[in-house]
């Protein structure tokens, strides 16, 4: 699938040579680390051994926990600049304990307690996330993985992006589907930890099978992995649903919560929460679906756009949501489908007339396109509120992306909020106290993919916007309604450009 074979030679006897460079005057104590100490505040301090014989490192950790804004640990650690990667076999020693206890691989600025880091955890329960603090004692977030307890893992610093490895059934490490964005200043802490999530207690994990190695810069073409992730509104935790080394975007969460809807090369795909292998949808003819489609309210329905009959002109189609032949709603194109109101009667697109994007609405059963919209610019992304009284959208009227809504029939047309951000495709949640949008930098024109971008989060009863999520992705993240039925989490998808030379 890979190629640039003879670099990636060059790239493993460049990783031997640092490997030996890495090794200490203390290696007969330390293997290829430098030191060790307890990080933050302990109760019990750690310690740590290394066999020689085996290559096995044993270390046992107290410490409350490794969140919020403070790491409490055992490190064993070594100093090096540059881009890195960081491999080992991790067991556990004992069954019992905190199921929450954590054995690390980490990449930390300082030895501080608060320091920003990110490192991959491998939990006492199985659990296996990528875990960030992107600030000095700023609160902790984190990427679950979809495979649990796996017996590898692997952190990789390729300049500011960080990405997680975990082994499969087969041993092999693969992408995690989990990545982040953080930048560190010069020379920087890797290293391996253990913390007993509980302060009165120590605990002890082994790891074998250690690889710390230099990365020389990628000179093959990267590789698109997307993931279909979901994130908890509350605690902000993000987990990898689906993850594939292809190009996917926009999941629907079905109206029962069982299964997502996402589209990939011109198909509608589903799959199962919890599943691993989506199923196409079988949609006729209409081969060439974008990822502006969705679900009708009473779940028995799909509407897709598709430019399969017309190359770039897209039209908008309802068919049953199990799949089956569509029938074509809109005549004129190109037209996007963005909402469906709430009776189930109207969907709400974008159309593109006489060169102007604007809102529109249309019967489901069919008929005559009403015009909403007419100011000057794109008006895209429109969305009925949970009630079917308003229409969100955005608009590009007051020189940035904004979000705006508007009576269902298109009077009152107003600015919800006012930012420095491009901000996108506004999602009102079922129970119609939160609005979710995406946003880019302010210099970033249109909604393209492969950009740093937020998931903002907006309470709808006061108004105030906060961050749910930094992520690399754009087009394709989160164009489509994407909210569990009970508000409780969103579903998204992020991207990653990963080397050719990671994936060998």
């Amino acid at each position: 699938m890979f190629t640039c074979v003879s670099r990636r030679i060059g790239f493993l006897f460049s990783a031997a040579f640092l490997l030996l460079n890495f090794s200490s005057v203390s290696a007969a104590q330390l293997g290829i680390f430098q030191g060790h100490g307890d990080i933050g505040t302990v109760l019990h301090p750690g310690s740590a051994t290394y066999d020689a014989a085996t290559g096995s490192y044993t270390i046992s950790g107290s410490g409350e926990n490794m969140w919020f804004g403070v790491d409490d640990f055992h490190f064993v650690w070594t100093k090096v600049s540059g881009d890195v990667a960081l491999s080992a076999d991790i067991a556990f020693v004992g069954t019992t304990g905190n199921p929450h206890r954590k054995a690390v691989l980490m990449i930390r600025q300082s030895l501080d307690g608060g320091s920003p880091m990110v490192d991959v955890a491998r939990h006492g329960v199985g659990l296996t996330s990528l875990q960030f603090r992107d600030a000095a004692s700023a609160n902790t977030h984190e990427v679950e993985s979809n495979v649990s307890g796996p017996k590898s893992v692997r952190i990789e610093k390729r300049g500011d992006h960080f990405y997680a490895f975990v082994s499969g059934a087969d041993g092999k490490l693969t992408p995690a589907g989990a990545s982040t964005k953080l930048h560190l200043e010069g020379d920087y802490y890797v290293g391996i930890g253990v913390c007993s999530h509980d302060k009165d207690v120590t605990e002890t994990a082994v790891f074998s099978n250690v690889k710390l190695a230099n990365l020389a810069p990628a000179t093959c073409k990267p590789v698109l992995l997307s993931s279909l992730e979901t994130i908890t509104v509350a605690s902000t935790d993000r987990h990898v649903e689906y993850l594939a080394a292809d190009h996917f975007e926009a999941p629907n969460w079905s109206r029962d919560g069982s299964f997502f809807l996402f589209n990939q090369s011109g198909k509608i795909y589903r799959l199962a929460l919890n599943g691993t292998q989506p199923v196409v949808v079988p949609t006729g003819a209409q081969d060439g679906c974008n990822n502006d489609h969705g679900i009708s309210p009473d779940g028995q329905s799909i509407a897709i756009s598709d430019s399969s009959a017309v190359p770039g002109k897209s039209a908008v189609y309802v068919l049953p949501i199990g799949g089956g032949t569509p029938r074509q709603v809109t005549q004129a194109s190109p037209s996007y489908r963005h909402g469906w109101s709430p009776d189930g009667k109207t969907l709400a697109f974008t159309g593109q007339r006489d060169g102007e994007f604007d809102i529109y609405t249309i019967p489901v059963a069919g008929g005559a396109e009403t015009r909403l919209t007419t100011a000057k610019g794109l008006d895209d992304g429109p969305e009925y509120s949970p009630d079917g009284q308003y229409i969100y959208f955005n608009s590009e009227r007051s020189g940035l992306m904004q979000i705006w809504r508007m009576k269902a029939d298109g009077s009152e047309q107003e600015r919800v909020l006012a930012d420095e951000t491009n901000d996108w495709f506004p999602h009102i949640s079922p129970d119609g106290q939160w609005m979710v949008f995406l946003s880019y930098e302010k210099d970033v024109t249109g909604h393209p993919g492969e950009k740093d971008v937020m998931l903002q989060l907006m309470s709808m009863t006061d108004k105030k916007v906060h961050v749910l999520a930094k992520l690399f992705g754009g087009q394709g993240t989160i164009n489509v309604p994407s909210w569990s039925p009970d508000c409780k989490k969103l579903a998204f998808v992020s991207y990653e450009l990963l080397p050719q030379e990671s994936l060998k």
